[in-house]
């Protein structure tokens, strides 16, 4: 690192050795059993990114928020939502192709703003990501409660929901089991679980598919009237709820040190899994207003539940399979990212090391799996899902403001860096990247954004104890130099 004691004295609102904006870019790991394996090429880079945003929240949170929020404009939520993301992606890939390192937006805030924005990042994102694992868990839940009943299995009522999503429930046991059951696959290999994944995110595109091109055939034009019955302003209230369904590229860049070539590859699979994602998210919300009367849209299972309403209970069938084993994608995504973001976190010593550590055979950080597994899997069992959602959403809004922020900064501040990708529309596309992301997070309940506060708060606490002087110990001096950045393990 290039120390710049000199230039600012010192202080600690610097950017020196002792300042807590010293903009920090960790080393690759020169040991190999402490080093990540690089097996992901684009293919599996994309399925990640499409795996990671069509889940639940088309196939379960779609159906409430039509339902109670925007009616048939759900489909201007998610095209709402979709906009503030595209601005979003396209500032997370141009730093995806200048600074490949694992902890996408904690990394790419250090960098360019300084370790303590990062560290709020990072401690911000374990959360969401660990809340956006229980939510889609839970709306798999609904699924697979689904599926059982199809075959004529009734589970005792205490454990097919969260208290106070219907009498008699207790917890969510199959959204709990179904947290644990990501952990452990994740712990099989980078490689290994890649291959699942991918071979689970076909599967899922191809129900979507189904859902589409079927349900377009069955679809009463007569429901998508009134379009928008809670107001335009329902619409854009559900946009800050569905943002939870087309952010999955978040996570994606948290892979950045298995990737092939980081730098060439991550921003090509970002743009191409939201992309892709669009598309079909746009197709499945006019077939689910379209076939039901919005009121009528069942929230746990709303896609299988409409087909069954027109007497097409085979195709239900199979749409729910496929809910359930697609949403399984979105869980080991989040998952994936938040154990990736957690063992950068321990390398840079903001956290501590043990947490990060990699098993001997597979390097994979099994420890921060296990625990983010555990932690899932009492959320999802506890937490109704459209607070989870909320919970989630805020937090990674509040990263897209602290992401597009920084791609404007680093763009005039260092123009000369190399970028294997540049974001368009400079500085336009950011700024509208930040006002859409803090216009989105206007319209989120007062209590997501006490305990979000909350959280916020723990964190900087555990800053200020512990991690200010263990980082320092971990990684010496200054502010670092991007020029010099390197692809890791290169």
């Amino acid at each position: 690192m290039r120390d710049e004691t000199t230039a600012t004295g010192g202080s600690l609102f610097g950017t020196g050795p002792n300042g807590i904006f010293r903009r920090t870019v960790p080393k690759p790991e020169e040991q190999t059993d402490r080093r990540m394996l690089r097996v992901l090429g684009l293919p599996q880079l994309t399925m990640i990114g499409v795996g990671a945003i069509i889940g639940a929240g088309i196939f379960s949170l779609a159906g409430a928020v039509a339902r109670d929020v925007a009616g048939p404009a759900v489909l201007v939520s998610f095209l709402i939502a979709g906009a503030a993301s595209l601005c979003a992606a396209f500032a997370y890939a141009e730093f995806a192709g200048m600074v490949p390192r694992a902890g996408s937006s904690y990394t790419y805030a250090a960098a360019v703003l300084g370790e303590v924005v990062g560290w709020i990042i990072g401690w911000d994102l374990l959360l969401e990501y660990t809340a956006i694992v229980a939510t889609v868990s839970i709306g798999m839940s609904g699924y697979a409660g689904f599926l059982l009943e199809s075959v004529g299995l009734q589970l005792p009522v205490w454990m097919l929901g969260a208290p106070g999503t219907g009498e008699g429930h207790r917890v969510d046991l199959i959204a709990m089991l179904i947290c644990l059951g990501v952990a452990w696959l994740l712990n099989r290999g980078t490689k290994t679980s890649a291959k699942v994944d991918v071979v689970l995110t076909v599967v899922k595109i191809a129900v979507v598919l189904l859902v589409v091109v079927v349900g377009l055939s069955k679809v009463d034009f007569g429901n998508l009237t009134p379009f928008a019955p809670f107001g335009w302003g329902g619409a854009v209230t559900g946009a800050a709820t569905v943002f939870f369904a087309v952010f999955g590229y978040d996570a994606l860049s948290t892979a950045a040190e298995e990737s092939v070539e980081a730098r060439k590859l991550l921003p090509k699979a970002m743009m191409l899994s939201l992309a892709i994602s669009m598309v079909l998210y746009v197709g499945a919300c006019i077939v689910l207003t379209g076939m039901v009367s919005y009121d009528q849209v069942d929230p746990d299972s709303g896609f299988s539940s409409a087909f069954a309403s027109v007497g097409m209970s085979g195709v239900a069938v199979v749409i729910a399979v496929g809910a359930v084993l697609g949403i399984v994608t979105v869980s080991f995504s989040f998952m994936m990212g938040a154990s990736r973001l957690w063992y950068a976190l321990s390398r840079d010593g903001l956290m501590p090391k043990w947490f990060g550590e990699l098993h001997p055979v597979r390097r994979v950080p099994h420890r921060a799996t296990w625990i983010l597994g555990i932690v899932s899997a009492v959320l999802a069992g506890l937490l109704p899902v459209q607070e989870a959602a909320e919970l989630t959403n805020i937090g990674v809004l509040f990263a897209f403001v602290l992401v597009c922020a920084a791609v404007v900064v680093l763009r005039y501040r260092r123009p000369d860096l190399p970028r294997g990708f540049r974001c368009p529309g400079m500085p336009v596309v950011p700024v509208l990247g930040v006002l859409f992301s803090a216009w989105l997070m206007s319209f989120l309940a007062a209590e997501t954004w006490l305990r979000f506060a909350g959280w916020l708060l723990l964190g900087l606490l555990v800053y200020a104890l512990y991690s200010y002087r263990s980082t320092r110990r971990v990684m010496p001096g200054g502010s670092a130099d991007l020029s010099s950045l390197d692809e890791p393990g290169r």
